[in-house]
């Protein structure tokens, strides 16, 4: 019998975290798609410093709800791209100080660039419409992880289970 790389728990706080973070992009009433976004769900993106579940967890909320919100294709992939890449950075990262700036350079990045080529469909066009997109996407992320997402992981490093070493 093979073991399994995670247990019936981290399997079951993955799911929790997928559905957290599909339900609060889906649900809340903010701009969460095109060039000017914020989703309070990418607070969550942080996660990933205390619980290297929520690197799948995130993965899949983040599809899930591009799945469902949105109709482009390219979003499916390179949203979610950057929500792994970012997740996978974050559960690296040694300084809970520095646990926000991975998701906001992978979605400035990434995000920012795919609404950039839906907005120009490359050409000439595409660099000013990507600084501008790298920086608003980059901006409502900011907010999300630096603000949002640095609560959540002062929250969450009282708890005494948690304590990250």
């Amino acid at each position: 019998m093979s073991k399994s790389r995670f247990t019936i728990r981290q399997l079951t706080t993955a799911a929790i975290i997928a559905a957290i973070y599909a339900a609060l992009t889906l649900l809340l009433p903010i701009p969460q798609y095109g060039g000017v976004q914020l989703r309070v769900a990418e607070a969550m993106t942080v996660l990933p410093f205390f619980f290297p579940e929520a690197i799948p967890g995130l993965a899949v909320g983040c599809f899930l709800s591009n799945l469902l919100g949105s109709p482009y294709v390219l979003d499916w992939i390179f949203g979610t791209l950057a929500t792994l890449l970012a997740a996978l950075w974050t559960s690296r990262i040694k300084h809970r100080a520095l646990a926000p700036l991975p998701p906001v350079v992978c979605n400035a990045v990434i995000v920012g660039a795919e609404i950039a080529y839906f907005s120009t469909l490359d050409g000439a066009a595409f660099w000013p419409a990507y600084a501008f997109n790298a920086f608003t996407v980059g901006l409502g992320e900011a907010i999300a992880c630096f603000v949002l997402g640095a609560l959540l992981l002062r929250a969450l490093e009282r708890v005494p289970a948690l304590k990250h070493a």
